[in-house]
């Protein structure tokens, strides 16, 4: 299209009639569509190129006689640009198929390369597996041509190729001797299974069984040599080459062998002076004056040493070995099991059940205290380890594996304990009471004697059990993982406190009543002498005191138990309740005990009481002659006497029951003093003085009688004021006394027989008639 339109443009300067006249057709060339084509620009350009020529000036010179041409010009131009417009509609409908033939000729170029890459990939697939089995062909070559070697005779390892015996090339050795033997024992297994009596292949085993011989000859040698030059380089701490040595020996048993001739060669399994050590560390010079502090301090001081050494042999560990992990474990089991064992055999030595030690030794107490320090810090060494690392080892698994022997019957022993030193501890107060009555006997009156002869119970004794129980239950705890198995444990332990305060209240009980039976028998024997009185009083006394302890003791265990024991029971379904009946059985035989006693009590105290009234009451107490003197409103010194020394005695009895026992006591003695007295008055004969002298007396122990807080007792005493008035009142008015009060009626007639004017004044008849 250049060329033309250049070509018109020359036409129309030089001669422009021709240019007026003449059209040349448009040429379009593919360029013109290039880029970014646009129509307007297009016919723009055409038009700038062919109007041009025609100048203004020329136009108007010719306008006038060119105007005639201008319509028919015109209008050639316009069927121009019209045929141009059609070619160019079809050249770009071309151009268009043009462009859609193009992209489908890219598309299938593009579907072409790729599916010439997928088949070179699949080419270089093929070349690699081909090269992979080529060079896999290679190696089994070259892996026969060994086992050809090694098949040649038994024993025969001196014609193999340099490889096996070039230090240089150890690791290679290594592998094709392992791959070879592997080869070499699955070919004789399999054969030997399928086909055992088929001769081809029993000889072909045969020949792979030297081989196998051979190599396994050749894999020993070899791997005795790596462990000569590992520990020539562990000598010299040459972390490379034991490295080296470790990696190529792991490809023998998974380098098993090597990981455990580590660890044995290790200073602190095979140094018999670090054994040594570690028993002078920790049972001292002499092992028979060790104990249970020291004996903690110098595990604490040992298992530090151990965590240490440890420690320092995981750093190396680490850099030699290509499983550090599995030698870590190794060496651990071995520190536990060789060395910490070999320790706890040399601490714990487990005495005889039968034949216990002695307490001078110890006793089963020395036992089990060491057994705890050394099951704790055992522990804690346990625990120090799994930080420093020991593999998949169950390090607290093993260590209490060192301990099930002692631990499988630790109940029995903690029981045991228990009773010894309670049998100890007994046998130590009987002694001490010994000493005492044999060095204050002399100078004491009899009554005295007798009591203090008896070996009184102490809360600090009780106190001691229970602390004894407490050190026990805390082993218990630490002994015990299980909730279940503590709780049997504590149970155990538990009954043996309560077996304990049990026996030992109930003996100090019985104790304290023999006082009260001696008591009773000197007053048989003395016929109410004063030592046999001193001696009531004074067992009297001491039993109140041994029933205050008693009740102090039990307050005791009830609050350890509600603090210390209870929680450790309700995990089991049962134990708790169990617990609770046999701490109240346990204190059956106390409380019986403690009721004979205070039975007792009020026996010795009654006939004191008697022994008071015979000796003081006199006839002319309630009989005074009637010589004019105004009557004595004083009690009788006889009453004086009695209340004084209830006052004195219960002072006793008042401080040591407390609640219901004490309700219970104080209801019993009030009633008997009132049947003591009952009986008593009727040994007198009363006027109406000594009626009011009586009354008077009622009165004095009505008051004291009401510090009892029984209502039953006041209401007795009560009516004896009553009944008193029967002596004062005139025979004619005898029956409006007992108006309000008919219960009173049978006591009343046999005291209206003791006036002095019953005969005199014809009562009997007025009685009859008076209560029939």
């Amino acid at each position: 299209m250049r060329e033309p339109r250049d070509a018109t443009k020359t036409d129309a300067k030089t001669t422009k009639p021709a240019t007026s006249t003449t059209s040349f057709p448009l040429i379009l060339d593919i360029d013109d569509f290039k880029g970014d084509f646009s129509f307007d620009a297009l016919f723009g350009n055409l038009v700038n190129e062919l109007l041009p020529s025609f100048k203004l000036e020329d136009l108007e010179a010719e306008g006038a006689d060119s105007q005639p041409n201008i319509d028919g010009r015109l209008h050639n131009l316009k069927k121009d640009v019209s045929v141009q417009d059609t070619k160019h509609r079809r050249t770009l409908a071309e151009l268009e198929k043009g462009v859609d033939g193009l992209f489908e000729s890219f598309a299938r170029l593009d579907s072409r390369i790729s599916s010439v890459g997928q088949t070179a990939a699949k080419i270089g697939d093929h070349l690699q597996s081909a090269d992979a089995q080529r060079e896999t062909a290679s190696q089994t070559i070259e892996l026969i041509k060994y086992l050809m070697e090694f098949n040649s005779s038994p024993g025969d390892l001196m014609e193999l190729s340099p490889l096996f015996s070039d230090d240089s090339r150890v690791a290679e050795a290594a592998s094709i001797a392992q791959k070879l033997r592997s080869f070499a024992e699955e070919d004789i297994g399999r054969h030997g299974i399928n086909v055992p009596s088929a001769v081809g292949n029993a000889t072909a085993s045969r020949g792979l069984e030297v081989a196998v011989a051979n190599l396994q000859e050749y894999c020993n040698e070899l791997e005795n040599r790596l462990l000569s030059r590992f520990d020539a380089a562990s000598q010299k701490r040459e972390l490379t080459t034991m490295a080296e040595c470790a990696k190529i020996l792991s490809q023998f048993n998974r380098g098993t062998s090597a990981m455990q001739h580590y660890v044995a060669t290790r200073p602190m399994f095979i140094d018999v002076q670090v054994m040594n050590a570690d028993t002078r560390l920790v049972l001292g010079d002499q092992a028979a004056q060790t104990s249970p502090n020291n004996v903690a301090r110098g595990l604490s001081s040992l298992y530090k040493e151990i965590t240490d050494t440890v420690r320092k042999e995981a750093a190396t560990i680490t850099a030699v070995f290509p499983s550090p992990s599995e030698v870590m474990s190794i060496l651990v089991q071995r520190v536990l099991e060789q060395r910490v064992t070999a320790i706890l055999d040399k601490l714990l030595v487990k005495p005889s059940l039968v034949n216990l030690p002695s307490m001078e030794e110890g006793g089963l107490l020395f036992y089990l205290r060491m057994l705890a320090v050394a099951y704790e810090k055992t522990q804690e060494l346990a625990r120090d380890l799994r930080t420093v690392g020991c593999g998949d080892l169950d390090v607290e698994g093993l260590t209490e594996s060192l301990f099930s022997n002692h631990k499988d019957e630790y109940p029995e022993y903690e029981q045991a304990a228990l009773r010894q030193l309670y049998k100890v501890k007994m046998e130590e107060l009987r002694a001490e009471s010994q000493i005492s009555d044999s060095s204050g006997t002399v100078g004491r009156t009899k009554g005295a004697a007798v009591a203090s002869s008896q070996q009184q119970i102490s809360v600090t004794v009780v106190t001691e059990f229970v602390r004894w129980n407490e050190e026990a239950i805390t082993r218990c705890n630490l002994f015990s993982s299980q909730p279940a198995t503590l709780a049997t444990h504590v149970k155990a332990v538990f009954t043996c406190l309560l077996d304990q305060v049990s026996q030992y209240i109930a003996d100090g009980l019985e104790r304290a009543r023999d006082g009260l039976t001696e008591a009773a028998n000197l007053r048989e024997r003395f016929c109410w002498a004063e030592a046999a009185a001193a001696a009531g009083e004074s067992s009297f006394r001491s039993f109140m005191v041994a029933v205050q302890r008693s009740g102090s003791s039990v307050a005791i265990i009830q609050q350890y138990f509600a603090n210390s024991i209870s929680r450790l029971l309700l995990p089991v379904d049962g134990a708790h309740a169990a617990a609770c009946e046999e701490m109240a059985t346990a204190m059956s035989s106390a409380e019986a005990a403690a009721y004979k006693g205070l039975q007792q009590c009020i026996e010795t105290v009654m006939a004191e009481v008697e022994r008071l009234l015979s000796a003081e009451q006199k006839a002319t107490d309630y009989k005074a002659p009637d010589d004019g003197m105004a009557p004595d409103h004083r009690p009788t010194t006889a009453c004086a006497r009695v209340v004084a020394y209830l006052s004195r005695v219960l002072e006793s009895a008042f401080t040591a029951l407390e609640g219901l026992n004490k309700q219970a006591f104080l209801s019993e003695l009030g009633n008997r003093l009132h049947k003591i007295l009952l009986t008593h008055w009727q040994k007198y004969t009363f006027n109406p003085s000594g009626g009011l002298r009586l009354k008077r007396d009622i009165t004095e122990y009505g008051e004291f009688v009401r510090s009892f807080n029984a209502p039953s007792v006041d209401e007795k005493f009560e009516l004896l004021g009553i009944m008193a008035n029967v002596f004062i009142v005139a025979p004619e008015s005898l029956s409006t006394l007992f108006e309000g009060t008919p219960s009173i009626r049978k006591d009343a007639q046999r005291f209206i027989q003791l006036r002095d004017d019953y005969k005199s004044a014809k009562l009997a008849s007025k009685l009859s008639s008076l209560f029939s």
